[in-house]
């Protein structure tokens, strides 16, 4: 199915998006779920909201949410319905059991009023893919989740503790979530396989990439370096986004101490910030930033001379980091320290837009930062494909007229069946 494909007016319709995370969330899926329902608010009659209070990468509900059992927001035009969950500090199977047990009972407790037209849920959250397809069966309208990371999956490869014992039981919950859907969207088609082993029929098995949620860099990069205090000769290496065991990041900590010379930079959140921290104590060349705001945020990625994106080497076909995107469109190398045959690895070579090398591996990391740093002219033309791969690929307008098409099908398929019924 094209981004150009042709699909039904979508104006008369109500939508549902479930999704555990949402603005004000600036990482991961929150700006999509955002960025798609803000669309069809625009496009449609009403777009719903079933989401979780902010918490999301800090592992921390947002101050002004602390002690909210239930509310109701408008924010973009679209009616946003926060019910509250456990926020687990620390990850443990038991911890994050415990968080989708919340978020499930929570939202089958008190779903939005009102009768939608069709579900789409978001589904790194197993409990929201769960909410979603009983909120759709009880009105007997399409369900379509889209996987933004396959959990059973993950239990079994990020490391969590415990993990091995909760792929089975996560996997069910996929299985039950994808089972009755209309159509179901993957992110990218490394996760079809994936899919098709949860009893997934292939024909209804739709790619839907994520798009850039971020605009390109506008300041000055050697003014925003200064601001940083990054030295013009000193070469930077930044990974920014989510600080989770899954993202493998010790193997930055063992770079930084390799190599004094070079500037390391986390910037961003996560349930293993602290553990980082205290394994970093000593290191004057590894530096800690917050998450960047969201008008400086691509400025800051175009002022570092390397992105990194890293993952357990156990990391193959559960997830595609969604900082890629914005690595992309900020116009510097990207170098990749993930499993070979995963589609994290997949996307950097169909981009053209980075390197890459062996996951918890420090030294061969440096020695591919090293060589773009020192090539100006090729870290430069890495940098450009990227951004070259965004426009043509991933822009915000293609994403969203996927998903257009993506719900018009399901909307259609369920009209012809409903006719055919009462013909018969």
């Amino acid at each position: 199915m094209s981004a150009a494909a042709p699909h039904m007016p979508l104006h008369d319709r109500r939508i549902l998006v479930v999704s555990t995370n949402y603005a004000p969330e600036l990482t991961g899926i929150g700006p999509y779920a955002t960025q798609l329902a803000e669309h069809w608010a625009a496009t449609t009659a009403r777009a719903d909201v079933l989401t979780g209070m902010p918490h999301y990468p800090s592992w921390r509900t947002d101050e002004e949410y602390r002690g909210v059992w239930r509310t109701t927001e408008r924010r973009g035009g679209v009616h946003v319905h926060r019910r509250r969950h456990y926020v687990p500090p620390r990850q443990t199977a038991l911890r994050r059991g415990l968080f989708e047990l919340t978020v499930l009972g929570h939202g089958l407790l008190a779903p939005p009023p009102g009768r939608p037209d069709a579900v789409v849920a978001q589904m790194p959250s197993l409990a929201g893919g769960v909410v979603g397809a009983r909120i759709a069966r009880r009105h007997g309208v399409p369900y379509i989740p889209v996987v933004q990371d396959l959990m059973g999956a993950a239990a079994a490869q990020s490391g969590i503790r415990g993990g091995g014992r909760a792929a089975s039981a996560a996997a069910a919950a996929e299985r039950y979530a994808l089972r009755d859907a209309a159509l179901v969207g993957v992110i990218h088609e490394s996760f079809v396989p994936g899919v098709r082993a949860l009893g997934v029929d292939p024909a209804r098995i739709r790619t839907v990439p994520n798009w850039t949620h971020v605009q390109g860099p506008t300041a000055d990069r050697a003014a925003t370096r200064a601001r940083l205090g990054w030295q013009p000769d000193t070469p930077v290496l930044l990974h920014s986004g989510n600080m989770g065991l899954k993202q493998g990041l010790d193997v930055l900590v063992d770079l930084a101490r390799l190599a004094p010379d070079v500037r390391v930079v986390l910037m961003g959140d996560g349930n293993q910030r602290e553990g980082l921290r205290a394994r970093s104590a000593g290191l004057a060349n590894l530096d800690f930033l917050p998450p960047a705001a969201a008008e400086d945020f691509t400025d800051v990625l175009a002022a570092a001379d390397v992105l990194a994106v890293t993952q357990r080497a156990s990391v193959l076909d559960m997830s595609v980091p969604s900082k890629l995107t914005s690595y992309f469109v900020s116009g510097r190398p990207v170098v990749a320290s993930v499993a070979e045959g995963g589609g994290t690895a997949e996307e950097v070579r169909r981009s053209g837009a980075g390197v890459l090398v062996r996951p918890e591996d420090p030294a061969a990391l440096l020695t591919a930062v090293r060589e773009l740093a020192a090539d100006h002219a090729a870290a430069g033309r890495l940098g450009a494909r990227g951004a070259a791969y965004v426009a043509q690929h991933l822009s915000r307008e293609a994403g969203l007229a996927r998903f257009d098409a993506l719900l018009a099908e399901a909307l259609d398929n369920a009209r012809g069946n409903a006719r055919g019924s009462a013909r018969r």
